[in-house]
């Protein structure tokens, strides 16, 4: 299957390609993109569920369990792992990324701020119901809307900077040497935020979220979902390389969530 994608995909794009390094960080910029041991991790799966309710109408925590169930070992964390076990589907106070990484489609799908920042929150709540948890997911989700609205970086630094509080006045190149592994959203979003107000394509945004080291993949995911909003072109090659990992079933639901929101 082919897709020509360029909304959700930037994000799946970068956690695919971010795959291969959450383990084995790479603190440079001149890596190889195209790694055959690439692959699609949870950051993918939940991505596409949350496209998946949101194109359908589906209940978020239903899918996003039925997902995990379906795609198991895909590198979830040990919490979410023990949510998947439960049918009760109760929020567990999370602060993790895993709230931002997953959020992408609501920045594409809907088409004012008020709403992005709500339905980011009950995209997040679900399981991430800690007051950072939710921030990550609507950062992330309210850059997305900016992005592709046409707004400056100056504007999406100065809206996060303002509406979440997060600090924004840092360079990639400063904290790579220093920066490690820190799965919350206050020590990541921030980070895969600057990626991508740092960048110059599509390309670099992944490039720069995968230099710092830490949670590569997911880093990597958060800033490709709004690279692709902002850029509105991922390379052709980036596309082919990506969609050849994945199942159908996430081939079709990208396109078919293309079709309704891009």
């Amino acid at each position: 299957m082919k897709s020509n994608s360029n909304t959700i995909i930037g994000a799946v794009a970068g956690d695919v390609i971010g795959s291969v390094y959450e383990w084995n960080n790479v603190k440079k910029t001149t890596f190889n993109l195209f790694n055959p041991k690439c692959k699609f991790t949870d950051d993918t799966v939940l991505t596409i569920a949350i496209a998946d309710s949101i194109l359908n109408q589906k209940d978020f925590a239903k899918t996003v369990w039925e997902y995990g169930q379906k795609y198991p070992n895909r590198g979830y964390g040990g919490s979410f792992k023990n949510w998947l076990q439960n049918t009760d589907l109760q929020p567990y106070g999370s602060f993790g990324n895993g709230s931002a990484m997953r959020v992408s489609a609501v920045g594409f799908a809907f088409n004012d701020i008020e709403t992005v920042i709500e339905v980011a929150k009950q995209t997040a709540e679900i399981t991430h119901n800690h007051p950072e948890g939710i921030k990550g997911a609507q950062s992330t989700a309210a850059a997305i809307l900016l992005a592709r609205q046409g707004a400056s970086k100056q504007t999406i630094k100065e809206f996060i900077t303002e509406k979440f509080n997060y600090n924004l006045d840092f360079t990639i190149d400063a904290i790579r040497p220093v920066y490690s592994f820190d799965v919350t959203c206050q020590g990541s979003v921030p980070q895969a935020i600057v990626a991508f107000l740092e960048s110059t394509d599509f390309e670099s945004a992944i490039r720069l979220g995968i230099s710092i080291g830490g949670d590569s993949d997911t880093i990597a995911c958060i800033a490709g979902g709004i690279a692709s909003a902002y850029y509105k072109q991922i390379p052709a090659e980036i596309i082919d390389f990506v969609v050849s990992r994945l199942p159908e079933e996430y081939i079709d639901i990208m396109n078919q969530f293309d079709k309704k929101y891009a």
